[in-house]
C-alpha cells in the first residue's frame, strides 16, 4: 500500500486523533442501529410475525452468520480495489436501504400477519407470516448482511490506520485505539438495548426501527465530513490472488529441490514495494514446501517474473502467516457460539421471568444485554487503566501483556456463563412447577429476571478480554497489506460460530424429541424443555476449546518484520531494523 500524498511543507499531516471523532461517529450511530435491529428481533420474529422459537432463532444465527461471512467479500474489495473509505461509505448506504425496508415492513400492516387473538372469545391459532411477507423480511436482512460486509472488516482497520505504526510516538496508541474502540462501541450498545428497545417494546417496531435506519443514514454523514483530514492506504491488489500465485508456483515446483541457504530466495524490493511499505516479513523456517515458490530456477526469469512460477519471500511469508493464524482464529468459534445464545434462548428465559424493577416498570427482555454491555466496558477500563501498568511492572510489554495471554483470560471466563446458565435454567423451570406454571408458556413466572445477571455479565467481561484480543491479534499479525482480510477473518469466526449455534440447535432439537412431543428446546414452552442440558454441552465443548487454544498458543510465533528505518525512506538506502517480537 501507498501512502497518500500529504503535501507540501506546512500543510498538516493527516490522520492522528484528530480524525477519531468523525470515525467513532459513525461507529456509534452504526451499532446504535445494528444493535436497536439485532437485540430484540426474536420478540419481533415471535410476536410480530409469528414464527415458532426454534425457527425464529435459527434465523437469526443464520442471519448472524451470513452477516458475518460477507466481510470476506467487502475485505476483498478494500484490500484490492477501492480502498477502505469507499468500501465504507458504498456498504452503509446499502445497509440503510435494508433498514428502510425493515422499516416499511414493520409499519405497513399488509407485510405482516394478522395479530394474534389469544385469550379472547375468538381465540385462534396465530397465523403465521405467509411467503411475500418473509420475502420482504428476508430481502431486508440480505441488504443488512451485504451492507454490515463492508462495514465491519473495514472500519477498525481504517481507523488503525489512521496511526502510523513506523512512527515510535503513534506505536503504542494502536493497541489502545482497539481498546478505546470498543469502549466507545459497548457505550453506543448500551443506549440501543436500553431506549432503543424500550421504544420497540412499548412505542411500536415502526418508530423502533425507524430511529436506527436515521442514525444509520446519520453515521454516513459523519464519515464522509471527516474525508479530508483521514490517512488513507491506496489499494494493493487482490491479496487473494497472490496467496493463490504462491500456493500455484509452489505446486509447480513441488519436486524442486529446497535451496540450503534462505539468502537464496527470490527477493524484487520494487515488486513488493506497494505491499510492504511499513517493512518487509523475515523469512521463516516453518512450511518450507512454500519457499519453492521463491526458488529460481532455469525457467525463471528474475526480472519479469511470471507471479504464477515466482514469488517474492515477502509474499511467501504472506501465505505463512495466514496458514500460521488459523487454528489461532478457529478457537475462537465457540465462543461465538455461546455468545449467540444471548439474544436467543437467555432473551426467551428473560421474558418468562418477573421484570418489574421498583413499582410498574417492567425491563424488556432485550435490554438484558445492557448487563454484558455494562461490565464489558467497565472491564475495558480497569484493563486500561489499572490492569496494563500494574501488569507492564512484571511484563515490561507496553500492552502490559501479550494479545495471546489476553485471549486466554477470555477463553477461560467464557466457560462460566453457561454453565451457571444451565443452574439458573434449572432454577427458574423449578419456580415455574412450584406455582403451578409449568404448562402456561405466556404466564409469568414469579422469580426475578436478575437471576440471569450473572451469565450475561460474565459474557461481557469475556468479551473484553477475548474479542479485543482477538481484533488486536489479527490486525497485529497479519501482512500489512490484508488488515481489512484480517478483520474479515474476526467476522468470520463469529460467522462460523453462529451457523455451529444453529447446527446445536438443530441436532438438538431433533434428537432430543420424544415419542410423547418432549423435547429439550420445544417451539413453545421452554418450562417443559431441557434447555440447562444445551447449556452444559457449550459448557464441555468450551472446555475442550480451551485446551486445543493452549496447545496452540504456546506453538504460535509472532511475526518477525522489518521495518525500514525512517531515515532510509528519505533515501535510496535499504536500511532494515527488526521488530521486537512482543
Amino acid at each position: 500500500m501507498e501512502l497518500e500524498k500529504l503535501g507540501s511543507h506546512g500543510r498538516r499531516k493527516k490522520g492522528g486523533m484528530l480524525t477519531m471523532p468523525f470515525i467513532f461517529s459513525n461507529e456509534v450511530c452504526d451499532k446504535l442501529a445494528v444493535v436497536g435491529f439485532n437485540a430484540n428481533m426474536i420478540s419481533y420474529l415471535t410476536t410480530q410475525l409469528h414464527m415458532p422459537l426454534t425457527k425464529a432463532a435459527n434465523t437469526l444465527t443464520n442471519f448472524g452468520g451470513t452477516a458475518s461471512l460477507t466481510p470476506v467479500l467487502g475485505a476483498f474489495i478494500a484490500d484490492a480495489f477501492a480502498g477502505r473509505f469507499w468500501t465504507i461509505t458504498v456498504a452503509s448506504i446499502i445497509y440503510v436501504i435494508g433498514m428502510t425496508l425493515l422499516t416499511t415492513s414493520a409499519s405497513l400492516p399488509q407485510l405482516r400477519p394478522p395479530p394474534c387473538n389469544l385469550g379472547r372469545a375468538t381465540d385462534q391459532p396465530c397465523q403465521e407470516a405467509n411467503a411475500w411477507q418473509l420475502a420482504v423480511l428476508y430481502a431486508a436482512l440480505l441488504l443488512g448482511a451485504i451492507g454490515s460486509g463492508g462495514i465491519r472488516p473495514c472500519v477498525v482497520a481504517f481507523g488503525a490506520d489512521q496511526f502510523d505504526e513506523a512512527d515510535p510516538k503513534q506505536r503504542t496508541r494502536t493497541w489502545k485505539y482497539f481498546n478505546w474502540y470498543y469502549f466507545v462501541m459497548g457505550g453506543s450498545m448500551l443506549v440501543a438495548l436500553t431506549v432503543l428497545v424500550y421504544i420497540q417494546d412499548n412505542i411500536g417496531w415502526g418508530w423502533g426501527l425507524g430511529i436506527p435506519t436515521i442514525l444509520m443514514f446519520l453515521s454516513v454523514v459523519a464519515l464522509v465530513s471527516g474525508h479530508p483530514l483521514y490517512r488513507m492506504l491506496d489499494p494493493a491488489g487482490s491479496p487473494f490472488t497472490r496467496l493463490v500465485q504462491v500456493s500455484v508456483a509452489a505446486f509447480k515446483k513441488r519436486k524442486v529441490e529446497n535451496v540450503s541457504d534462505p539468502d537464496l530466495l527470490y527477493r524484487n524490493n520494487e515488486l513488493d514495494a506497494p505491499i510492504s511499505v511499513g517493512g518487509k516479513l523475515v523469512h521463516t523456517k516453518y512450511m518450507k514446501f512454500l519457499d519453492k515458490a521463491a526458488t529460481v530456477t532455469e525457467e525463471d526469469n528474475p526480472k519479469t517474473p511470471n507471479l504464477w512460477r515466482l514469488s517474492t519471500v515477502h509474499r511467501v511469508e504472506e501465505l505463512k502467516q495466514i496458514i500460521k493464524m488459523g487454528p489461532i482464529w478457529a478457537a475462537g468459534i465457540l465462543l461465538f457460539t455461546s455468545y449467540a445464545q444471548q439474544h436467543t434462548f437467555s432473551l426467551q428465559q428473560a421474558r418468562t421471568m418477573d421484570r418489574h424493577l421498583g413499582g410498574s416498570f417492567q425491563i424488556p427482555a432485550g435490554s438484558m444485554s445492557v448487563f454484558t454491555m455494562s461490565a464489558m466496558l467497565l472491564t475495558i477500563i480497569f484493563y486500561d487503566r489499572a490492569f496494563v501498568p500494574i501488569a507492564r511492572r512484571f511484563t515490561g510489554l507496553d500492552r502490559g501483556i501479550s494479545v495471546l495471554h489476553r485471549m486466554g483470560i477470555g477463553f477461560t471466563i467464557s466457560i462460566l456463563p453457561t454453565f451457571i446458565a444451565g443452574f439458573v435454567e434449572v432454577k427458574r423451570k423449578q419456580a415455574a412447577a412450584d406455582h403451578g406454571l409449568t404448562h402456561l408458556a405466556h404466564s409469568t413466572i414469579p422469580i426475578s429476571v436478575f437471576w440471569l445477571i450473572p451469565q450475561y455479565c460474565l459474557h461481557g467481561i469475556a468479551e473484553a478480554f477475548m474479542s479485543i484480543g482477538h481484533l488486536e491479534f489479527f490486525y497485529d499479525q497479519s501482512p500489512e497489506s490484508m488488515k481489512s482480510t484480517a478483520m474479515a477473518l474476526f467476522w468470520i469466526a463469529i460467522s462460523a460460530g453462529n451457523y455451529v449455534s444453529t447446527l446445536l440447535v438443530t441436532l438438538v432439537h431433533k434428537f432430543s424429541a420424544g415419542p410423547d412431543g418432549s423435547n429439550w428446546l420445544p417451539d413453545n414452552n421452554l418450562n417443559v424443555g431441557k434447555l440447562e442440558y444445551f447449556y452444559w454441552i457449550l459448557t464441555l465443548l468450551q472446555v475442550l476449546n480451551l485446551f486445543y487454544y493452549i496447545c496452540c498458543a504456546k506453538r504460535y510465533k509472532y511475526k518477525p518484520i522489518q521495518l525500514h528505518k525512517v531515515e532510509a525512506r528519505d533515501s535510496d538506502e535499504d536500511g532494515v531494523e527488526l521488530k521486537p517480537n512482543v
